[in-house]
């Protein structure tokens, strides 16, 4: 079986495990007692401790053996999630979710990095993308799971049946990474002042920091639009919520990653501008799902948004390793992640503290403004760097 299969499934648990919570909400509610802006923090915590884990996470990447820092992240991430079913209060609960956060992070700079090195730069982008595209399939599998288990056999039997995944699977995991040339890295010498001094990187940074704003929202809060606004059960918001966005997503990444690496042959700033072109184009579409007055027209919308937003999600990484060195692919994509996840954190909760006030919609047409804002800078420097190099 390819490495980037191997990585799939490992990827595509790990957003099972992450996301099928924000189909829980309700249930949580009741047992748990969680209420108002404190719901947000579910997500939020999360999102907190694995963006600021990120970084470390990432040059750990670059100095360790890649193949224990996976296996080790699906394991103790398995056993985190364990702790979430047995959690008694809401601050218990909580505290598993940080530190599924911490262990969450290691896997997904290494993951990158792994890909990265055994795939040819020809293939970089089809590559990541196939990897990335487990993550839209864990949301989907992650939404539809957690709904369902609420309403028929208990949130907490969800979490527990999600840690026996993990922890046989890195079994399976072990024996495809062991030992292969990417598993293991060799000391380098890469420092955090390379990815300062590149505009283009900087540029990437804050336009994937903008869309990932807005797809949070999506992950996070997109089960409650649909149950609050058209009046479903947790199953039924829970596939409605993830199945059209992230099936379309899907297909952007497929489309995205193989359009980008063959216009890289070509035109060495495409994965910018494909890139780019994923955050300016999905951002209004992210608006329209949330103003939707009918189920149709929200399904239909969302759909779009995650079409384009496949273009992003496919050449991200990729787009950063073409203009930073071998020597920081770890941290060049753990400081990226980190970035979408700084933003991220903040409009999840922002979204659950403003819900009641200016709505969803009215946070993200603000949201878009800036999105559109961050593509057209990435675009504006990518072509600029590029175009220097061939004077």
């Amino acid at each position: 079986m390819p490495l980037v299969a191997y990585l799939w499934v490992a990827f595509a648990l790990n957003y099972v495990d992450r996301q099928m919570v924000y189909s829980m909400f309700p249930a949580l509610q009741s047992d748990l007692g969680f209420v108002g802006a404190k719901l947000g923090l579910i997500g939020s915590v999360f999102q907190w401790v694995y963006t600021l884990s990120m970084p470390v996470a990432g040059r750990m990447a670059d100095t360790m053996r890649r193949d224990v820092l996976l296996v080790s992240s699906l394991v103790l991430w398995s056993l985190a999630t364990f702790g979430c079913g047995m959690a008694t209060s809401e601050n218990e609960f909580l505290a598993w979710r940080a530190i599924m956060g911490i262990t969450e992070a290691l896997y997904y700079p290494t993951a990158l990095a792994v890909i990265a090195a055994h795939y040819p730069e020809a293939l970089r982008s089809r590559a990541l993308g196939i990897h990335q595209s487990a993550q839209l399939c864990g949301v989907v599998a992650g939404g539809w799971f957690g709904g369902w288990a609420s309403d028929n056999i208990g949130w907490r039997q969800a979490f527990y049946y999600a840690c026996g995944a993990g922890v046989v699977y890195s079994v399976v995991l072990w024996l495809g990474v062991r030992g292969s040339s990417s598993g293991t890295s060799m000391k380098r010498k890469g420092n955090f002042a390379a990815l300062v001094k590149s505009k283009c990187y900087l540029a990437l940074c804050g336009a994937f920091s903008a869309f990932c704003a807005i797809q949070w929202i999506f992950f996070a809060w997109f089960p409650t639009f649909l149950q609050e606004r058209f009046k479903m059960s947790m199953t039924d918001s829970g596939w409605n919520a993830t199945l059209f966005v992230q099936v379309a997503t899907i297909a952007g990444i497929l489309g995205g990653g193989a359009l980008a690496d063959y216009l890289r042959k070509r035109w060495r700033a495409a994965r910018l501008h494909v890139a780019a072109a994923g955050v300016m184009f999905s951002a209004p579409f992210a608006y329209l799902t949330f103003a939707s007055a009918t189920l149709d027209s929200a399904r239909i919308f969302s759909a779009i948004f995650g079409l384009f937003a496949g273009l992003l999600a496919a050449n991200a990484f990729a787009a950063a390793y073409d203009v930073i060195g071998e020597d920081n692919r770890g941290l060049s994509g753990g400081v990226l992640n980190m970035t979408g996840g700084i933003s991220s954190t903040f409009t999840i909760y922002l979204a659950g503290a403003t819900r009641n006030t200016i709505g969803f919609d009215g946070l993200l047409i603000w949201m878009m403004g800036v999105a559109i804002v961050c593509a057209t800078a990435l675009g504006i420097t990518a072509y600029a760097k590029f175009d220097e190099e061939r004077v």
